[in-house]
């Protein structure tokens, strides 16, 4: 019995991608899905870009869980994952103008503009707990 590589990928990233669905976070697996959704979202929204890295399991991940705790977040919760949905993940750096692309990533839009930006080498020296009061003192700035 074999296995494709691309099955075998898919079987890998699963729980990773479970981490944020679970919490409520919509996958946008699709450049579609990301044209559909960003323009549209009026008000607040962040948008994860998840990643296979242990930053991203260890501090990204878990920080943006406990970011969702607070008592003000955003109103519209997305994720894409890099490497894995790579043209969804692509239209959706075009609006993290100007930083280049970074993953794992945060990145906090109002009304399709982006407001405050997570980048990787932010979220790989600091722990979950550094993130999550990064992200909820953005929630509290916008997302009022």
């Amino acid at each position: 019995m074999s296995m494709s590589f691309d099955q075998y990928m898919r079987d890998m990233v699963q729980p990773m991608r479970d981490e944020l669905t679970v919490l409520g976070i919509q996958e946008l697996r699709t450049p579609e899905d990301v044209e559909t959704k960003l323009p549209a979202a009026k008000g607040t929204a962040l948008v994860v870009v998840n990643s296979v890295c242990g930053c991203a399991a260890g501090q990204c991940r878990p920080g943006v869980a406990r970011a969702l705790q607070h008592d003000l977040t955003p109103d519209h919760l997305y994720t894409v994952f890099a490497g894995q949905d790579k043209e969804a993940t692509a239209k959706a750096r075009e609006y993290f103008a100007p930083y280049p692309p970074s993953s794992p990533s945060i990145a906090l839009l109002k009304d399709g503009e982006l407001v405050h930006f997570i980048e990787r080498h932010q979220i790989e020296d600091r722990s979950a707990e550094e993130i999550a009061a990064d992200l909820t003192s953005a929630f509290d700035r916008f997302c009022r």
